[in-house]
């Protein structure tokens, strides 16, 4: 069974920042991309940024510049630096892994619960 686990969520004033972890365990065979997604209050989940077994990234316009992913590949765990955050970064922030669990070639796609952030003004 594979679970992903997110840590390092919480309160914040405008301008601070915060670093997100999100780790993969159980049996896994090879992690692909892995993504960080954000859902604020009453409002859908939107891709945040991504990034590839060959660690190639990619970032919604309105983190550019102020988010950076990275990934442990021996640690089978991807971050979120989030710096100057504003108000509106306020949400749950969710891990997505596209990963091909131990003994199969196929690849499904994993979430972990979540990890609330609050930006305050």
């Amino acid at each position: 069974q594979v679970q992903l686990v997110e840590s390092g969520g919480g309160l914040v004033q405008a301008g601070g920042s915060l670093r997100l972890s999100c780790a993969a365990s159980g049996s896994i065979s090879s992690i692909n991309a892995m993504t960080w997604y954000h859902q604020a209050p009453g409002k859908q989940r939107e891709l945040v940024a991504g990034i590839t077994s060959g660690g190639s990234t990619n970032y919604a316009d309105s983190v550019k510049g102020r988010f950076t992913i990275s990934r442990d590949n021996a640690k089978n765990t991807v971050y979120l630096q989030m710096n100057s955050l504003k108000p509106e970064d306020t949400g749950v922030y969710y891990c997505n892994g596209d990963i091909s669990p131990t003994g199969t070639r196929f690849r499904y796609s994993y979430w972990g619960q979540g990890t609330q952030v609050t930006v305050s003004y």
